[in-house]
């Protein structure tokens, strides 16, 4: 029995061309690392992100893309399925067979704008359309700044539909070292909401904080 097939409920991650591709290949990363099936989408502008941010150039092929990603994260065999952007047999494009939950990350306003309108133009879209209609999990990983009236009024659409609204916003009260402890703040508020363990960093209040002594 593979990894893949130990866990219940695939997660499928959608890659946009916002800035952030770092948050993105470290979920990747701990999703596959946590033996969790994985339906993975990059939208084109997330390759050219990808590239630019990362140094990491992933073939535009699906398939070769599947065989890349698997070889450089160490996956087991079938645990990561790549799906290109019109590549309407996914199983994440049916109510019928869908992924215990979505997550896009990073979250372009152009991606946004999409899911909230309900215009399903890609897989990406179509993905995220049949998260809000099967009420499942749908995390939203929105990367801009400074937010315009649009793209708040479309958080506030997505989020009143049940949706998760998650601005890469990392905190600092445990003194961020590197970008990475900055990164691996975001994932780990992303793992905690799809229910997967890790070890990113301390919980609020656990092991690893300072206990005060308040009257």
């Amino acid at each position: 029995m593979t990894r893949a097939e130990g866990e219940s409920g695939a997660i499928a991650l959608a890659i946009t061309g916002a800035s952030g591709a770092q948050y993105g290949m470290r979920l990747l990363e701990c999703l596959i690392g946590a033996g969790r099936q994985v339906y993975l989408m990059i939208s084109q502008a997330g390759h050219l992100v990808l590239r630019m941010e990362l140094d990491l150039e992933i073939p535009a092929r699906p398939v070769q893309a599947e065989r890349f990603l698997s070889e450089y994260l160490q996956a087991a065999p079938g645990q990561l399925q790549v799906f290109g952007q019109r590549q309407w047999t996914a199983p994440v494009a049916s109510g019928s067979n869908p992924p215990q939950a979505l997550v896009v990350c990073p979250c372009t306003m152009g991606t946004l704008g999409s899911i909230a309108a309900g215009i399903s133009g890609d897989l990406i879209d179509r993905a995220a359309d049949v998260m809000l209609k099967e009420r499942r999990t749908l995390i939203l990983v929105v990367r801009e700044t400074p937010f315009s009236a649009i793209h708040l009024e479309n958080m506030l659409r997505l989020a009143r539909l049940g949706a998760v609204i998650m601005p890469a916003n990392p905190g600092f009260y445990f003194k961020p070292q590197r970008v990475d402890d900055l990164v691996n703040f975001m994932v780990a508020r992303v793992l905690n909401h799809l229910g997967v363990a890790h070890d990113l960093m301390p919980r609020w209040g656990g092991a690893g904080h300072e206990r005060e002594d308040f009257q």
